[in-house]
């Protein structure tokens, strides 16, 4: 008997992640542009974790130790400041 489980019934955890930009144009002179800018990935800091691996098309491998087990997880929150000068 193979059970009564639907198709492809186990999948990873969801993914939760939320990007923010904040930028300012600042007028130096009349053709000089002064441009700032803040890029937030992953604003919130959501733990997103890695999927399931998949082996031969398969989600998982139901006979390997660790079947179902996330082991891991992407990077956490990312900040970065930019800045471009147009003359």
């Amino acid at each position: 008997m193979l059970g009564n489980s639907g198709r492809n019934f186990f999948h990873g955890p969801g993914i939760n992640n939320f990007d923010f930009a904040l930028f300012k144009d600042t007028r130096v002179t009349e053709s000089k542009m002064l441009e700032l800018r803040f890029e937030f990935f992953n604003l919130f800091n959501h733990t997103q974790f890695n999927p399931v691996e998949q082996v031969n098309g398969v989600i998982g491998d139901a006979n390997a130790p660790n079947f179902g087990a996330v082991l891991g997880a992407l990077s956490s929150r990312v900040i970065q400041l930019g800045a471009k000068f147009s003359f």
